[in-house]
């Protein structure tokens, strides 16, 4: 099962890159969404509670995601610390489900990979294709904003983030995307009809 790894820092357009391949049949796992349902797990709230404090936790004891990024994004070293609770809950679910799509005869499957460091340090040394989509610093702060995040907290997320530079080294295709999601869209598309002719 081929697995491609869809890289950029937040705001680039990755979730659009991942709708042209998901578009054209392939299947996808979203790091993100895992990383979101991790959060209900008690085991998983203990533990973020513990390190963070209980006032990451809502009144229903739920984690509320906005809270824990005001502690956990401030500096690497907290983010560690949130890492560590959480990458290896990830890693196993992730896991598990690639062996379900491989089980069921996928052919091939999109990543979507906010968090991406490098092939060797993280999930991404399973990937096949690493696709980096790339847009200019203020316009991915626009489009998270415009999204209904806090320009504070992109601000402070991108800084923990790697940069475009160490994302084009990594990558096997690389897109910008400084024009509309459309223009992505449709060169992703492009990519995808031309790499599949050839294999």
């Amino acid at each position: 099962m081929e697995k491609i790894f869809v890289i950029g820092g937040m705001g680039a357009g990755k979730s659009t890159a991942r709708k042209a391949l998901v578009d054209q049949g392939l299947e996808y796992i979203d790091l993100d969404l895992i990383g979101h349902e991790i959060l209900h797990w008690e085991i998983v709230k203990e533990d973020v509670s513990a390190t963070f404090g209980e006032d990451v936790l809502d009144p229903d004891g739920e984690i509320n995601r906005k809270a824990l990024a005001r502690k956990a994004f401030v500096s690497p070293a907290e983010t560690r610390k949130l890492n560590r609770i959480t990458q290896p809950r990830i890693e196993d679910a992730f896991t598990t489900k690639l062996d379900e799509l491989e089980a069921a005869g996928c052919p091939a499957v999109v990543v979507e990979y906010s968090v991406f460091k490098s092939r060797q340090m993280s999930l991404a040394y399973l990937a096949d294709i690493v696709i980096a989509v790339l847009a200019p610093l203020e316009v991915r702060i626009e489009r998270a904003v415009a999204s209904g995040f806090d320009e504070a907290d992109v601000r402070r997320r991108i800084a923990q983030q790697i940069t475009d530079a160490e994302r084009i080294e990594q990558a096997d295709v690389v897109f910008n995307n400084d024009g509309t999601k459309e223009e992505l869209y449709n060169k992703v598309v492009n990519w995808w009809n031309e790499y599949n002719a050839a294999y």
